[in-house]
This record gives structure tokens, C-alpha cells and sequence, in this order.
């Protein structure tokens, strides 16, 4: 079994560096404890303390996984190769192909998942955006506060230890298992978006998403940037054409078929990745 490496530079172990699940974990988890026991009557807390506290605790909740990442590479490489690891960070230089394909795959499916259900008698959501003109600044957002930080642990760490210990489907649904538990907590929290979702949904467009991701990584050259702008890019896409409905006792059409729409786009794009490998492989031998 070939040695799973770390980006930060060096060789790991035949094992996935697990201190990064426990760190990441622990961050997000005691960060957002508060606000679980609050949601679940556990502890106490004003309403209004506790919408003060809900976006800074989720935003730095979210976090984890660039700590856990930057945990591990510490513990196992040494402090200095903490800086070059985030350097990595630093290119832009995707390429078109990933450029244009987190734009418009993402908004493609997205815009499929808003628009189908209305032709059969669902009514149509409007934007939650005050002005398409604000989505510049909301996708910055979204890439540096909104879900795109996550990817300096998911894509930018873990990812390639995981798809060298469990293949690229395997390790990618792995992946995506684990990113599904991670987000557990937010679903005992009130006012975050997770509360108004049906979990099997949410994971079943995780495996999409992980799938999809995985491509586009390559597509960009391994450049870890891309995985926070192309999260960022399917957070900041949602609220221009709304897939989830707000009521927690919706049926949740829209999103029910945005979720499916992503496992099925992200598995073609996970084929495409599975013959260039094995086409790699046979041009070795």
C-alpha cells in the first residue's frame, strides 16, 4: 500500500495522520458546544445573546479543520513547515478550466434545483441577496468566512492522505462522511442553515461535492487555493437562487434535488478523474 503524503512535504506513515480529525473536531465542537446546549435547553442563554453569538461562534467554529491541518503539519513536520504549508495558499493560477467549471457547474446545478420543482407547481423562492450587484463581496465572504476555510484542512490537507489510503472514490466518500459528522452539531443549532436541512440530503450532496472538488483540484494543479474558492463559490451561489427552505418543516423539494443533482454531476466529474488516472497507469507500464 503506497505511503499517504501529507502536503505539507513530507512522507507519512501507511495511516492517515488522524491528529488532524481529533483537532479539527475538538475546535469546532467546543466552539459551538454553547450554543448546541443552549438550542437543546441544556443551558440557558437570551435570545439575544444568543443571536449575538451565533455568526462568530459558526464562522470560527468553521475554522477547524485550517487548525487541525496546520496542528498536523506542525506536530509531525516541524513548526517551519507551517509557513511553506500555507504558502501554498497563496496562487491563484487555477487555470480556466477550474476558473470557469466552479462557476458554472455549480450554478448550473443550482439553478436546475431552484427552477424544476416551479414547472410542476412548487412556488419559486426569490433571491436572498438585497441586490445581485452585493454577490461579489457576499462570494468573498463566503470563500474567507462562509465555508470556503474550511478547505485548508479538507482539500488542502486531508484530502490527498485519504485518496492515497482509500482510492479516489473511496477516500473522497470518506471524506465526505467525516465533513458530514463534522457539521453534526449545527443541526441542534437554531439559526444556522444546517437546522432547516434533512441530514441524509446534506449528505448525500457532500459525496457530490467531495467528488466534484476532488476534480477541480486537479484541474487546478493541486493549488489548495481552489478548494476555498470553489466552497466558497457554491456557498455564495445558493442565496441568488434558494434550494432550502427556511420552514424546518418544509418538504424540502428543492433541495432533496439539488443534493441528488450534485452526487450524480460530481460522480461524472469523478470519472473523468478515474480515466485519466487509469490511463496514467497504463502509459507507466
Amino acid at each position: 500500500m503506497p505511503a499517504a503524503v501529507v502536503p505539507g512535504g513530507a512522507q507519512a506513515p501507511d495511516r492517515v495522520p488522524l491528529r488532524f480529525f481529533v483537532v479539527t473536531f475538538a475546535w469546532s465542537w467546543v466552539v459551538w458546544a454553547p450554543l448546541v446546549l443552549a438550542g437543546l435547553g441544556v443551558v440557558a442563554l437570551a435570545d439575544d445573546l444568543r443571536a449575538a453569538l451565533t455568526f462568530p461562534a459558526l464562522v470560527l467554529g468553521a475554522f477547524g479543520p485550517a487548525v487541525g491541518a496546520c496542528v498536523a503539519v506542525w506536530t509531525l513536520e516541524g513548526r517551519s513547515a507551517v509557513a511553506a504549508f500555507l504558502r501554498r495558499f497563496l496562487s491563484l493560477r487555477f487555470g480556466w478550466k477550474a476558473w470557469s467549471a466552479m462557476f458554472v457547474v455549480l450554478g448550473a446545478v443550482n439553478v436546475a434545483a431552484w427552477y424544476l420543482p416551479g414547472l410542476f407547481g412548487y412556488d419559486r423562492p426569490a433571491m436572498l441577496l438585497p441586490t445581485a450587484l452585493v454577490f461579489p463581496v457576499w462570494w468573498l465572504l463566503m470563500v474567507f468566512l462562509g465555508g470556503g476555510q474550511e478547505e485548508v484542512g479538507w482539500r488542502g490537507y486531508i484530502m490527498e492522505p485519504l485518496e492515497a489510503r482509500f482510492g479516489l472514490w473511496g477516500g473522497n466518500v470518506v471524506l465526505a462522511l467525516v465533513w458530514t459528522a463534522w457539521h453534526g452539531p449545527l443541526w441542534f443549532i437554531p439559526g444556522s442553515t444546517q437546522a432547516s436541512m434533512p441530514i441524509v440530503a446534506f449528505a448525500i450532496g457532500t459525496i457530490g461535492l467531495s467528488f466534484f472538488f476532488s476534480w477541480l483540484m486537479k484541474a487546478a494543479g493541486g493549488l489548495p487555493m481552489a478548494g476555498l474558492m470553489v466552497h466558497g463559490t457554491y456557498n455564495a451561489i445558493i442565496p441568488l437562487f434558494p434550494t432550502i427552505a427556511t420552514d424546518t418543516d418544509a418538504s424540502q423539494v428543492r433541495w432533496w434535488l439539488h443534493q441528488l443533482l450534485l452526487l450524480v454531476v460530481g460522480g461524472l466529474f469523478m470519472l473523468r478523474v478515474q480515466r485519466r488516472t487509469d490511463r496514467a497507469h497504463r502509459d507507466v507500464r
